[in-house]
């Protein structure tokens, strides 16, 4: 299973970085959140050969502008969304599916629904041949949180994404592949999670 990472804050060179995230999930041809511009999303994509127009669908992840802002460079795809905020992207010319709680949405692949008060988030969960892999955009509900949810589904085997500052490892301390994106707090968890603890930048391919 490929993950590309489209839109980080850091970049390989020869991409673009900005403040932001959004991953291809290849075998899929799901893109999960759209950065926060349309140029630099498209930038990048062009750059890892993704053709947009193969896209079959967005999952957006939660309500802010670092996540949903590259949507416009999408036409006519299916887009879902935590239900919460469905009408804000119905000015959209995509076609929206609302999401409230768990469910299957595609063939090997599951949402954990709408978690959190404040900011309302949905999660990814992948079935894989080692186990789930769990994709996150920022994890405001709390990545524990999340995970507990996700466990429902299986083991989880990784965690994708952006963790929002996490710094309660012992709680994913049995994830085997970890890699922490956009607002994640890196250097600490690279050195409480050493090797197990991957890179994620803009132009790479995260394959598990």
């Amino acid at each position: 299973m490929k993950f590309r990472i489209v839109y980080d804050n850091e970049a390989l060179k020869g991409y673009k970085k900005d403040w932001g995230f959004s991953c291809f999930i290849e075998e899929k041809r799901i893109l999960f959140d759209t950065g926060a511009r349309k140029k630099i999303l498209l930038e990048n994509m062009k750059r890892m050969g993704i053709d947009i127009k193969k896209i079959d669908a967005v999952v957006l992840s939660h309500n802010h502008w670092d996540h949903i802002g590259g949507l416009p460079a999408l036409k006519n795809v299916d887009v879902y969304v935590p239900k919460s905020f469905s009408h804000v992207i119905k000015k959209y010319d995509v076609i929206v599916h609302e999401i409230s709680g768990a469910e299957k949405i595609f063939d090997g692949v599951f949402t954990t629904g709408e978690i959190g008060t404040t900011i309302k988030e949905q999660s990814l969960i992948i079935k894989g041949s080692k186990g789930n892999i769990v994709l996150t955009g920022c994890a405001h509900p709390g990545l524990g949180e999340i995970v507990k949810k996700a466990s429902n589904f299986g083991r989880i085997y990784a965690i994708i994404g952006g963790f929002h500052g996490f710094d309660d490892m012992e709680a994913i301390a049995d994830i085997p592949f970890i890699a922490p994106c956009h607002c994640s707090t890196h250097k600490k968890m690279r050195k409480f999670f050493g090797e197990r603890c991957i890179e994620c930048k803009a132009g790479k391919t995260i394959e598990i």
